[in-house]
């Protein structure tokens, strides 16, 4: 994840270098029986006051990159320096792709994604 600011009620906050968005995901086939995605940070970037007004979303994408499925996340006004989000087991209707992304202030900073396949 790059550095990056944002403001708050006015306050600036940066996000350092050292902050990493992960996604574990598990299951076979289409079939997803865990999935959860959040932020990890170490060294300096862990003592920063962490992301506010956040949310995680999770979107699945067919073969042809099309999204058939989003679960988007709440807005969670407060600050945390470890934002996660878990998503309910499911059987997609499609392969492709499992994706999911992290929203600061509305705004997407990052994103990782899986490939679905037989």
């Amino acid at each position: 994840m790059q550095t990056f600011e944002y403001s708050v009620g006015g306050a600036s906050l940066k996000i350092p270098t050292g902050c990493f968005f992960t996604h574990v995901i598990r299951g076979q086939g289409r079939k997803i029986s865990y999935q959860n995605a959040g932020v990890d940070c170490g060294f300096v970037a862990a003592l920063g006051s962490g992301f506010c007004n956040w949310r995680i979303d999770f979107t699945y994408k067919d073969t042809n990159n099309r999204t058939y499925r989003a679960s988007r996340g709440r807005t969670h006004p407060e600050c945390k320096k470890d934002p996660m989000r878990s998503n309910a087991p499911q059987r997609l209707a499609h392969f492709g792709k499992a994706c999911t992304h992290l929203l600061v202030s509305g705004v997407r900073r990052a994103s990782q994604c899986h490939h679905i396949t037989k």
